[in-house]
């Protein structure tokens, strides 16, 4: 009797402690939600948009070079100035030019004279001939001698023109309106005619091209455009990508690059500021249309597992599911999803790492996510 009372006691001291085991377990409380911020799935009208490295270049380069030798006597502008067309850049010494041109008007006089004299002569060789007193080959001799001279006349004032070219040659004008760059030449100099190196390179930079290379995906797109108003190009370079400058296509290559499987284009700037540069490199964007409702979500709410791109759906009872979706493509801070989303649900945008499918989540509040 003694043995069943002390083994009673024992089944009701391990009933005891079980009770209160299975109290603890069912006191115990649930697991704490965990902070995300969040996202709703949108429909939206999104751009379709190129997006390139370009390279400026000037509308137009002219390296400005003598026509005549000389010594240079003077430079009428400032290394990196502005220039209109027809302003003064160069004088060269113009005395052995005026000379020559001297030379040339003198020989011009005297072969009219003789021009003059020879028509005289003929005149006079056509009344002797009819009465025989010179011969029918006396006449055809001055006739084809004041051919001969009036021939000479001709030469001489092509003469006087050429001295009259080289000597306005030996003042160098600005071929364009543009930015002047290095002067190579300066007064006291001697010049050689078309020399292999410019007196100076003058850069026409308003307008200014912009080259850069498009994928040929985007083909069809950009030579659909000509049928209708001109594209729209942006270029922000890199030290002021906040205030990209506007401008239109204006030319596509004949021909896709095999080996990068790209093709040319160039846009014209107007650069009324001046701020793109030629030789600089610039941030293109090449709106070529809008996609009408397209299902977007913010960037950060895409993951990349094993299995492919994925996102964190909040259901109505605050769980969390994992749900593979199709990323069509990127644009800004947008991911347009062609497959896998709705409009309205909710994703997460951060806090991913500490999720798994069904844990509870809390969406932070604006004032939480700044703090």
């Amino acid at each position: 009797m003694k043995w069943n009372r002390i083994a009673a006691g024992c089944l009701l001291c391990a009933a005891g402690i079980a009770l209160s085991a299975c109290a603890r377990r069912v006191a115990a409380p649930p697991p704490e939600a965990v902070p995300v911020t969040a996202a709703q799935v949108e429909r939206k009208s999104v751009p379709v948009e190129v997006t390139a490295i370009g390279h400026v270049e000037a509308h137009t380069t002219v390296g400005v070079k003598s026509q005549v030798n000389g010594t240079l006597m003077s430079v009428g502008f400032r290394e990196g100035q502005d220039v209109r067309q027809g302003d003064l850049l160069f004088r060269i010494d113009p005395r052995p030019f005026e000379a020559t041109l001297a030379q040339a008007r003198a020989n011009l006089a005297r072969d009219r004279a003789q021009a003059r004299n020879a028509e005289s002569e003929i005149g006079r060789y056509e009344a002797l001939v009819q009465k025989d007193y010179v011969t029918r080959e006396q006449y055809d001799q001055v006739k084809a001698n004041a051919e001969a001279l009036a021939s000479t006349v001709q030469a001489s004032e092509a003469a006087v023109e050429n001295a009259r070219l080289q000597l306005s040659w030996c003042t160098i004008a600005a071929p364009i309106s543009g930015r002047t760059g290095s002067v190579l030449l300066h007064a006291g100099n001697v010049v050689k005619a078309n020399d292999d190196k410019p007196m100076v390179v003058i850069n026409e930079i308003q307008p200014v091209y912009v080259t850069f290379a498009s994928p040929e995906s985007f083909l069809a797109d950009l030579q659909s455009r000509p049928h209708r108003a001109p594209l729209s190009v942006k270029a922000a370079p890199p030290g002021d990508p906040s205030h990209p400058r506007t401008g239109e296509l204006s030319f596509i290559d004949n021909a896709v690059d095999p080996t990068t499987g790209t093709i040319t284009a160039k846009a014209t700037f107007p650069n009324t500021d001046g701020s793109l540069w030629p030789g600089q490199y610039v941030n293109v964007t090449v709106v070529l249309k809008n996609e009408p409702d397209a299902v977007v979500v913010p960037s950060p709410a895409v993951q990349t597992g094993q299995s492919g791109s994925y996102v964190y759906v909040i259901k109505t009872d605050s769980t969390v599911e994992s749900r593979p979706v199709s990323v069509e493509r990127t644009q800004g801070t947008l991911s347009i999803v062609s497959k896998g989303l709705a409009p309205g649900e909710q994703v997460v945008t951060d806090g991913q790492l500490r999720l798994t499918p069904g844990v509870r989540v809390e969406v932070k509040k604006a004032a939480e996510r700044a703090s």
